[in-house]
């Protein structure tokens, strides 16, 4: 690095002083030795001697008392000592600020469920990472209740889950109702028609409470007392693969299935004689702290 200084040797404006020349001089006025000086920064001692003479033909002044046994400063050595530390202080502190600067991100700690993730939230996410570099994302995939808590306890900044948060200290909006439907692969043509709630049991049921309690409560209710489902599941994301294969039905939230929906490789089965409970999205976070977005 090169900083410009005037002396009163140099009759040019802004001679340049080279912080590598400053940097020698500070380690030699502190050791008082060419050979260890030498040592310390890994260079010749030729080099520290050839160093030294380039800085006091620059600043135009003699900067050390050389003897036999010792090294000592000038009184403008002594003078240029402090400049010197000063100007490779400087020198260090704003490649430091730079580099952080360039490093330096604001965290986005995020709680999702993962349903929520995979309709919603993966597409917002991957459009601010190519416009906003600005945030280091961490992204929490969990259940409702967990995300929640953690929010509570500091350590979320933000969560989208299907359960509300109604506590002081924190904001609570609804940003997505979906509907529950009944699907099923295309290849099945025996409920096209719709479904009684008594015909349930007949069909092989893949169970997914994802999170939900008050859902897979329902879910559960449709069927008979202790019934065992042939398959079960916490990740509603992870049913699609069986459904897609011609194996089962399940209760799945229509924002979810929708791409399946539209490519008609899953088809929703109609209720006949009940109806399916429709699931909020919640967006919460702390009071007083802007979100970042918004669903």
């Amino acid at each position: 690095m090169m900083i410009w200084i005037h002396s009163a040797a140099d009759t040019r404006k802004g001679a340049p002083m080279d912080t590598q020349n400053l940097r020698t001089f500070l380690t030699l006025a502190n050791v008082k030795n060419f050979t260890q000086t030498a040592s310390l920064l890994y260079v010749a001692q030729s080099t520290v001697t050839n160093r030294i003479a380039e800085l006091e033909k620059e600043v135009g002044k003699q900067l050390f008392i050389r003897s036999k046994k010792n090294i000592s400063l000038t009184r403008e050595g002594i003078l240029l000592q402090d400049y010197a530390k000063r100007i490779v202080d400087l020198e260090e502190m704003s490649i430091r600020e730079i580099n952080s600067q360039a490093f330096s991100r604001a965290s986005l700690r995020i709680g999702t469920t993962n349903t929520l993730y995979e309709c919603y939230l993966a597409p917002v996410l991957t459009q601010m990472m190519k416009e906003n570099t600005d945030y280091a994302l961490n992204v929490t995939i969990s259940h409702s209740v967990n995300l929640l808590q953690m929010l509570q306890d500091g350590l979320l900044d933000l969560t989208f889950t299907y359960e509300p948060l109604s506590r002081s200290g924190f904001c609570c909006r609804r940003f997505r109702t979906d509907e529950l439907v009944l699907v099923t692969s295309q290849k099945h043509i025996r409920y096209r028609n719709g479904i009684c709630k008594e015909e349930l049991s007949q069909l092989t049921y893949l169970f997914c409470n994802f999170a939900l309690q008050e859902v897979g409560q329902f879910i559960r209710e449709l069927f008979p007392p202790f019934y065992q489902f042939p398959f079960e599941i916490d990740n509603s994301t992870k049913l699609i693969s069986y459904l897609l294969e011609g194996i089962g039905c399940s209760f799945l939230p229509s924002g979810l299935v929708k791409p399946y929906l539209d490519e008609r490789s899953l088809t929703v089965i109609p209720l006949l004689d009940f109806e399916a409970p429709r699931i909020n999205g919640y967006q919460c976070w702390p009071s007083g702290k802007e979100p970042a977005f918004y669903l």
